[in-house]
């Protein structure tokens, strides 16, 4: 067991790392280091705490730690690139579960009278109610997330009536009981209180994601993301462990910052997500959008390739499509191809392109993609009266006029790439049913877009080997 100074000079170079981690994986070029930056730290983390705060039971833990790191080892080989909003969305619900169980056992432990009493049992008795409240909204959130992704839950929004009202009545039940709960534990009971506004905080979590309408996917998973950091945090102090505090309030702030930034993209507004039933146009469910709109032009393999060679300027812009396809190799092959004939491609990704923020960026850079010939919407958008053939890849909201026209629409207000702008846009997809939010797009209709239907990485193909 190694004493407490290298304890602490461990935590602290850990908490270095992982702001120079942040710091990283902010920009693309610096992500791989900023990765592991986040690696090393927590090495050094977890091995400070085995060897220095636990004094037991290392059976047990080295059981956990097998267990979890196999765990951890399978998914990350198996998990593809198009299912990783999802895999994301259930790691934080294991960390709301950690909280929650950190919490319960925190609570039992027969030396906690013994060690705290007045003032700072209530203190640490508050530290114990949070973080099992903000784990257990998290860990339910993100399971229902984690099914809205994958497919398993309906992406349209549940609205209940009165639905405010009802979480409302949740949020006052939640005080209530941890009034109860404190007071209780100063006399040694308290855990029914503790009991029931568990139930309550996941019954929360469920019913705010079930109420977020499917186009709004990106700002939960940010989200959530910012409530597992709280969650760590809460954890932090009530195992009195700076580096946990430190750790979690890093991941919650930045979490919060991203959601920030996910709403802005969006034209949402940060209280209404966090209050549910956003996405759905003032809590009315998205329409289906299948009226008549007028026809479209289809377009096949061979007139893409001649669009697209003899063009100057295009821009690629994709979207899930591209993700359930795979089609983002055959994407970059096609690329190299365009620069090598002299034509300048660029990459045009909106904020919340995919199902998860910096989902297309990903899988872009798997592709090898040049990071030089990607940009962020509001870098591009106003080239594209410039731009001779925009090429949109499964994608659908985030290209959708109706956004910036018609008032009512679930996603009005809502900034979008322009490609319609430019001369020519070339539209993939496999049919033309409508996109996450449910709407129609008046994109698919105009004169200057042409349809490519089919698979977008068979469709692609046939493109590259006619160019």
């Amino acid at each position: 067991m190694i004493n407490e100074g290298i304890v602490n000079v461990s935590y602290i170079i850990a908490t270095i790392l992982f702001i120079l981690a942040l710091g990283g994986l902010s920009n693309q070029e610096t992500a791989r280091r900023g990765n592991w930056y986040g690696i090393i730290g927590m090495a050094i983390a977890l091995l400070a705490t085995v060897f220095g705060e636990v004094t037991a039971q290392y059976d047990k833990l080295i059981v956990a730690l097998l267990v979890g790191g196999s765990v951890g080892l399978i998914l990350a080989r198996r998990v593809q690139m198009t299912q990783m909003p999802e895999l994301v969305a259930i790691l934080h619900s294991l960390v709301g579960l950690a909280a929650v169980a950190v919490g319960f056992a925190n609570f039992m432990d027969p030396g906690r009278l013994a060690h705290y009493a007045g003032v700072e049992l209530t203190i640490h008795d508050i530290e114990t109610y949070i973080g099992v409240l903000i784990g257990a909204v998290t860990f339910s959130g993100s399971v229902i997330a984690f099914g809205k992704l994958s497919g398993r839950i309906g992406g349209s929004p549940l609205i209940l009536p009165a639905r405010h009202w009802f979480n409302l009545l949740l949020l006052l039940g939640s005080i209530w009981y941890g009034y109860e709960f404190v007071v209780q534990s100063a006399a040694g009971g308290g855990v029914t209180p503790l009991i029931i506004m568990t139930v309550l905080a996941l019954l929360f979590g469920i019913h705010m994601v079930m109420a977020i309408g499917g186009a709004d996917m990106p700002v939960v998973v940010s989200m959530l993301n910012s409530y597992s950091g709280w969650a760590a945090s809460a954890t932090g102090f009530m195992l009195e462990n700076d580096l946990l505090i430190v750790t979690g309030a890093l991941v919650g702030s930045s979490g919060a910052i991203l959601s920030y930034i996910m709403c802005r993209a969006m034209n949402r507004r940060f209280l209404a997500v966090i209050a549910g039933g956003f996405g759905t146009g003032g809590g009315t469910p998205a329409s289906s959008g299948g009226e008549d709109q007028g026809e479209v032009i289809p377009v096949d393999p061979q007139e893409t390739a001649a669009l697209l060679a003899g063009a100057k300027e295009v821009m690629i812009i994709p979207g899930y499509g591209m993700a359930v396809a795979q089609a983002q190799h055959t994407v970059f092959e096609i690329t190299r191809t365009l620069r090598e004939n002299g034509v300048n491609v660029r990459f045009g990704i909106h904020p919340v392109a995919g199902r998860m923020p910096g989902h297309m960026n990903v899988l872009l850079a798997e592709a090898r993609v040049p990071y030089d010939i990607v940009f962020e919407m509001d870098e591009v958008n106003e080239d594209f009266p410039d731009i001779d053939v925009s090429v949109v890849i499964g994608a659908n909201d985030i290209v959708n006029p109706s956004a910036l026209t018609d008032p009512d629409s679930p996603i009005a207000g809502m900034p979008v790439l322009e490609c319609w702008k430019g001369t020519t846009s070339i539209v993939l997809k496999r049919s033309m049913a409508t996109g996450y939010a449910g709407v129609q797009n008046p994109l698919f209709f105009l004169d200057n877009t042409r349809m490519l239907f089919g698979d977008a990485k068979a469709t692609l193909d046939e493109v590259l080997k006619a160019l």
